[in-house]
């Protein structure tokens, strides 16, 4: 899955969904400046998920220590009560989690990726490995789909879209860029932004307040821009950074491959 040329957009999918809550999405806006290190930012998320997905054990306990150190070092004050919080609340962090994991498996399956519900289950139940490495106790972590559905089921009623979400909302439509790139903004990155934001659940979209198309046209979109995205040579795609596959595939020896890669049987 995570070779998959829509994890771009579901990882977009994840922002939107992340800064809903809150207590979570201060901890980012008070402790980064996103808007002028958006890319570096970006990287940063790939690169660990990249690691944890493609990476050896070792090095994937390395990325988890390294973010464990950081949050534990990053505090958020609550600007009504002045409560003063660490962004490693295991709350906090069950949030991000969840809404990472759900927007992966939600926006993939939904464009068209190969995926049996049994696989889902799977999937979910196997990101309680990079739960723990974030600093979450896996047995609190939900297992599958239905554990999962249950847990946004509950988280609900503390999410709104305060200023913090709306600050995050304008800049994931209008990133900062280069006077020369305005162009490519609007005619790529605003489509694939509005894309995300589409794909996001019917209450998401009730607390930013701005409609999204019809389920199904949604659907039809996903499906397109996975089509067309899978059409690009693996090889191509594998090239952009932070490369983890290539380096994966160098480390395994030349037979080795993402599975979707591999000759079907």
């Amino acid at each position: 899955m995570h070779g998959d040329p829509m994890m771009w957009v579901a990882g977009i999918r994840a922002l939107y969904l992340q800064a809903l809550h809150p207590r979570a999405v201060r901890g980012v806006t008070q402790n980064s400046d996103f808007r002028r290190d958006a890319w570096g930012r970006l990287m940063r998320t790939a690169d660990f998920v990249g690691t944890t997905t493609y990476g050896t054990t070792e090095a994937a306990e390395r990325a988890g220590a390294r973010v464990r150190k950081i949050h534990r070092m990053l505090t958020a004050t609550d600007p009504d009560s002045g409560e003063r919080y660490g962004v490693d609340e295991p709350e906090l962090l069950l949030w991000v989690h969840c809404a990472e994991i759900d927007s992966y498996l939600h926006v993939l399956r939904r464009s068209g990726f190969p995926l049996s519900d049994a696989q889902a289950d799977r999937y979910i139940a196997e990101h309680r490995v990079s739960a723990r490495l974030v600093g979450l106790d896996p047995e609190t972590v939900p297992a599958g789909r239905a554990e999962l559905a249950a847990y946004f089921d509950r988280v609900r009623p503390r999410l709104a879209a305060g200023p913090e979400a709306r600050e995050v909302d304008d800049f994931l439509l209008r990133p900062p860029v280069h006077p020369l790139l305005l162009p490519a903004r609007e005619l790529l990155w605003r489509r694939v932004a509005l894309l995300a934001y589409a794909a996001l659940p019917s209450y998401a979209h009730e607390l930013y307040g701005r409609p999204a198309p019809a389920p199904a046209a949604v659907t039809r979109r996903l499906r397109a821009t996975g089509t067309l995205l899978r059409r690009v040579p693996d090889r191509l795609r594998w090239q952009l950074p932070p490369k983890h596959i290539l380096r994966a595939m160098a480390r395994l020896g030349p037979d080795a491959r993402p599975a979707p890669a591999k000759p079907r049987l």
